[in-house]
């Protein structure tokens, strides 16, 4: 068996950010389906009711974007190529969600402003960063 060449410092610095930034969308998301009172006490009752509005296929979409990724992370981290697929996989729901939200719902007015989509414009550069980072890692033998 051929032994890995040791990883750069930035493949861990890497994968320990995107571990504590996806872990954070899995919080999210697992408070949000729970509907966890303290967590959602932040929104509006009418983020509350569109929250709990998406459709299934939805939020199996937003489920695949942040478990993909928190995954993805964990994968990275021990080195494994299937980092960058569990990345696109993450990629994925992350379009279908987007979608879902932006084009195909009616979105609550506080959850259209300028911050707000300036933080899913933030979301999407870094789920394509560690998608293409993972690539470049395995393409450079750094992944097994």
């Amino acid at each position: 068996m051929a032994t890995l060449a040791r990883a750069p410092v930035h493949l861990w610095t890497v994968g320990v950010l995107a571990v504590l930034w996806n872990a954070y969308g899995a919080f999210d998301y697992v408070m949000s389906q729970i509907q966890d009172a303290a967590y959602l006490a932040q929104f509006s009752e009418a983020d509350r009711i569109y929250f709990a509005s998406f459709p299934g296929w939805a939020v199996a979409a937003w489920a695949l974007g942040v478990w993909g990724g928190l995954a993805g992370s964990l994968l990275l981290l021990a080195r494994s190529r299937h980092a960058e697929f569990a990345f696109g996989l993450s990629l994925v729901g992350l379009l279908v969600a987007t979608i879902y939200q932006h084009a195909l719902s009616a979105m609550p007015a506080d959850l259209k402003t300028a911050p707000m989509l300036a933080m899913t414009v933030v979301i999407w550069a870094v789920a394509i960063g560690l998608f293409v980072y993972a690539h470049q890692m395995r393409a450079r033998g750094l992944l097994r």
